[in-house]
């Protein structure tokens, strides 16, 4: 009953920001300040911290899988959110078509990024020691390159040599995306509440999953920032991200749902559950009459 109580709590807190207008409106600027300002952190960050290692646990774990731990939590609370107010499968479904959409462009942005990278770098082989003390270095003290024609940058960094090319950050981008999905899908939940929906524990534990999984991606971005910075291709991410967002959340879904719309997270949802108490309340004083 106590753990209870907490959780209802915090829940009831979280729900309450994350609902708030004021928030929505400004978390995408929030992750662009990041951005822009969070290599300046390099400066000051100590880099014999066991955040400045990429094995890291949280690296290892959760950023190379980051797409796959958005879908679980937020793929578990929509569909339990939505299932729970109106126990229609396909409008459940419905609203987990976002995520898929999302996955895809994720995908695509994927696959675009490497044609890039490989179309606009090229792979270097440094010379062998030998050859370097008999030819000396390039008169700057950096080694001698060997140019390697028709290299992919990844059989190039798998065989060991250098990889020189125009590229953009599929961390950031993925880390502004995860983070903004998240704040859209969640953000639904405290109006939920305030309408008197069932909130059980489960579905409040998928939540807090949830903003935890927010706070944990803002936390690595920050880290990726600070400890790692590359400007411009961090800063090119992020921007693909929050384009992705604007174009998804503030574009297209606007248009309502429809056959090729899932339309904005809670339509169907909360309005369904504000008639349902009407239509209750009706049934309750037509009784009374009779």
């Amino acid at each position: 009953m106590f753990l209870n109580s907490i959780l209802v709590v915090i829940t009831d807190l979280a729900a309450g920001l994350l609902g708030n207008t004021s928030f929505r409106r400004h978390f995408h600027l929030l992750l662009s300040a990041l951005l822009l300002f969070g290599p300046l952190l390099s400066l000051w960050v100590s880099h014999y911290s066991v955040f400045a290692k990429r094995t890291h646990f949280l690296y290892r774990v959760f950023l190379r899988s980051g797409w796959g731990w958005t879908c679980i939590f937020v793929g578990s609370f929509v569909f339990v959110l939505s299932f729970s107010v109106r126990r229609s499968l396909t409008l459940s479904l419905r609203h987990l078509s976002r995520l898929a959409v999302a996955g895809g462009l994720w995908l695509g942005f994927r696959k675009l990024l490497c044609l890039l990278e490989n179309a606009t770098g090229s792979c270097y082989e440094p010379l062998s020691a030998a050859l370097e003390m008999t030819s000396g270095t390039n008169g700057e003290g950096h080694p001698l390159l060997l140019l390697r024609e028709a290299e992919t940058k990844e059989t190039c960094v798998r065989s060991g040599m250098l990889w020189r090319g125009y590229e953009v950050s599929e961390d950031a981008l993925l880390l502004c995306l995860c983070c903004l999905l998240l704040a859209e899908e969640t953000a639904v939940f405290g109006p939920y509440l305030n309408l008197g929906g069932p909130s059980e524990a489960p579905l409040r534990i998928l939540f807090l999953f949830c903003v935890l999984l927010l706070s944990l991606w803002v936390f690595l971005l920050l880290c990726l920032l600070a400890y790692f910075p590359e400007f411009p291709t961090q800063l090119l991410g992020g921007a693909l991200g929050c384009l992705s967002w604007r174009a998804l959340y503030q574009g297209w879904y606007r248009l309502g749902p429809s056959w090729y719309c899932p339309g904005r997270p809670g339509v169907g949802l909360l309005s369904t559950q504000s008639k349902q108490d009407e239509l209750l309340e009706t049934q309750t004083n037509a009784k009374e009459i009779d």
